[in-house]
Formats: C-alpha cells, sequence, structure tokens
C-alpha cells in the first residue's frame, strides 16, 4: 500500500511539473536594423572604380565610395561620394570631370541622377557648375537640372534655376538667370 502512495504521489508531481510547463516562443524583436528582403540591394561593394566602354572607346569613369545594385528595378545606387570623368570620343581626351555626394544610375539607359553638392568642372572651357541635383542623358551625352545652379566661366558668373549643356560645358543654357559679368 505504501508503494501504491509512494507511485500516485510522483506521478502527481510529474503531472503537475508537465502541465506547469508552457512553451517558450521565441519572438522576433523589430528594430531599425531589420532588413526587408524587398527593398535591400542585390550587391554592395565599397571603393569602386567603373569604365563605361562603348566599342572600345571609354566613355567614362566613374569611382564611387559605395555602390549598391538593385536588379528588380534596374538601378544602380552610389553613396559615400563619387567622381566621374568624362572623355572625348576623337581625342580620348578627358572633357570635364563631375563630384557629388551621391548619384542613381538607370542600368538600362545608363543615364545618371547627381545628388548633394554636385560640380561638374571642363578641362577645355575652365567652366564649372554647382548645383544639388543634376541629371545625366547617356544618349543625348547633356547635362540638365530644373534646380539652382550656379556657373562660373573666366569671363562671367551665373546664377539661376533650370540648366542644359553639353559635356564640355561650352554650349550652355541657364532658363532663368541672374548673375554678374566679370
Amino acid at each position: 500500500m505504501r508503494m501504491l502512495k509512494y507511485t500516485i504521489s510522483i506521478f502527481i508531481v510529474f503531472v503537475l511539473l508537465v502541465c506547469s510547463c508552457e512553451q517558450n516562443k521565441v519572438v522576433p524583436k523589430h528594430s531599425k536594423d531589420t532588413i526587408n528582403i524587398e527593398t535591400a540591394p542585390d550587391q554592395v561593394s565599397w571603393d569602386n572604380e567603373v569604365l563605361f566602354v562603348d566599342s572600345s572607346y571609354t566613355k567614362s569613369k566613374l569611382k564611387a565610395k559605395k555602390a549598391m545594385i538593385f536588379r528588380k528595378r534596374m538601378q544602380t545606387v552610389l553613396e559615400g561620394g563619387l567622381y566621374a570623368e568624362f572623355y572625348s570620343r576623337y581625342t580620348k581626351k578627358r572633357m570635364s570631370y563631375l563630384t557629388a555626394d551621391k548619384a542613381e544610375i538607370d542600368d538600362r539607359t545608363k543615364n545618371m541622377l547627381a545628388r548633394g553638392n554636385v560640380v561638374v568642372v571642363s578641362d577645355s572651357s575652365k567652366t564649372k557648375v554647382e548645383t544639388q541635383l543634376l541629371h545625366w542623358n547617356n544618349k543625348t551625352q547633356m547635362f540638365y537640372s530644373s534646380e539652382f545652379v550656379k556657373v562660373t566661366s573666366p569671363n562671367e558668373i551665373i546664377q539661376g534655376y533650370g540648366f542644359e549643356s553639353d559635356q564640355d560645358l561650352v554650349n550652355y543654357k541657364i532658363f532663368r538667370v541672374s548673375g554678374e559679368r566679370k
């Protein structure tokens, strides 16, 4: 009888222990550092240098601190500062260069949108363009902007809103102009 009481007591303690246990579920905490797979880049690289070549002719050279490639939206985002050089098809010499804080490149068209402290300098005309937003159309080989721009050349300083120019900064237009002649 004593053995039966002892067995029943152990069984009751065991049942109470099993019933009192609950499964602990690990719930992930959401934080700022959570990566959204839908919007995350497919590739990330640092200290990049890329040549844009067409039939053995180097059209431009681009250097960027950080590059992120998004395959779905066919876009490359450059951050951490960038430097781009544009070359003449005929002389193979550098025609102008561009610096900016960051840029977005359409991988289909190779058009570029440069943002933040954008500066373009022409080697031949010694003209400098400063703005916060500048587009590069790869097909037409033209720069353009709808934002405020400042153009400094050896002869004048012109400011205004809206800008369009060839890559040499020789043939440029400013649409809403204000400025001074040196």
